[in-house]
């Protein structure tokens, strides 16, 4: 029988991290260290999720999509040998790098065997004083760009705009972007891990080391033409936009692409999830309730199988979710 299906996270300690994967998320921090990301559905070289429970428990994604591609996938099973997707929680307590991912065509000259890394955030929390740069400025060439490098202001290359609660932001292969000063937010991308750094803030760890920049790299896979992106902000999300009741149910598509589709999802009253002959993932984005008799609560993750039947969902209080599909 085909189920919601759940992974163990995979946490990443970071310098740029926090503690909130674990206070907020429910995410279980095994070292008192700084952390940055949870991958809670992953089939990259790097780590493969174990499921957690049920029929299919200790089984790896990997092994899933080699014996259960069909039921994982449905018509798109042909397209697809590793899973299509890595599912990420991420705490940007400190700053990230100001980073660009390369595409299809980039990612094969300049890291071969990696795959290219189009993705989408959505904010579940953020401080007054934090950030997000998402795209250059208009008119901003490669001239002005090593300029900017050179003298340390990078920053002033970039759009700029404080996040809250509900914006949801699609970032394609080749935009430069950055995030920090207190941002939790999932992400849904691409299966890679390509990640150019163009410029660290001048961050240095406790040995007085830098991180490694690939500013020929990134250079390269930069999309000139990607001026300023805006996010898009989710109707009536507690603590950000307005234009809906809490009472309200909502159903609001947030990205369309051609590697997913993102919705974010508002229910009060129970409905159904799965059913829709498609992959799906599932991320509780506030509220609790119960999904096939299990629990939901902020952070909790499910890949809903192409080939689940529809189950029931019952929030016990207004229940967000964001809601990836598979084209």
């Amino acid at each position: 029988m085909i189920t919601p299906i759940r992974f163990e996270p995979y946490l990443r300690p970071m310098v740029w991290g926090g503690r909130r994967l674990g206070a907020v998320l429910h995410r279980p921090l095994p070292n008192p260290v700084p952390y940055g990301e949870a991958w809670e559905i992953s089939d990259h070289a790097s780590h493969r999720s174990v499921v957690s429970h049920g029929a299919w428990a200790g089984r790896t994604l990997q092994n899933l999509m080699h014996d259960e591609r069909a039921a994982l996938l449905g018509n798109a099973a042909d397209e697809h040998i590793t899973f299509p997707w890595l599912v990420k929680l991420l705490d940007a307590n400190d700053w990230l790098s100001v980073q660009v991912h390369p595409n299809e065509n980039d990612v094969r000259r300049l890291w071969p065997g990696e795959g290219s890394k189009t993705e989408a955030w959505f904010v579940l929390a953020a401080e007054p004083d934090s950030r997000i740069y998402a795209g250059l400025l208009p008119g901003v060439d490669e001239r002005q760009l090593r300029a900017a490098l050179d003298a340390g202001t990078v920053a002033d290359c970039l759009h700029q705009f404080t996040p809250r609660p509900g914006d949801c932001l699609f970032l394609p292969a080749g935009t430069v972007h950055a995030v920090g000063g207190g941002v939790l937010f999932a992400e849904v991308q691409q299966t890679s891990d390509a990640t150019f750094r163009l410029f660290d803030w001048n961050r240095r760890d406790a040995t007085g080391q830098s991180r490694k920049l690939h500013v020929e790299e990134s250079l390269a896979c930069i999309d000139w033409a990607r001026g300023p992106v805006q996010p898009v902000r989710a109707i009536g999300y507690p603590g950000g936009a307005g234009g809906a009741s809490a009472t309200d149910s909502v159903r609001q598509a947030l990205v369309r692409c051609r590697f997913f589709e993102l919705d974010y999802l508002r229910q009060t009253t129970p409905f159904t999830l799965g059913g829709a002959g498609r992959l799906q993932v599932a991320v509780v984005l506030h509220g609790t309730g119960r999904l096939d008799g299990s629990e939901l609560r902020t952070g909790t993750t499910w890949l809903l199988p192409a080939a689940l039947s529809a189950v029931a969902c019952s929030p016990t209080e207004s229940l967000g979710l964001l809601l990836a599909t598979l084209p």
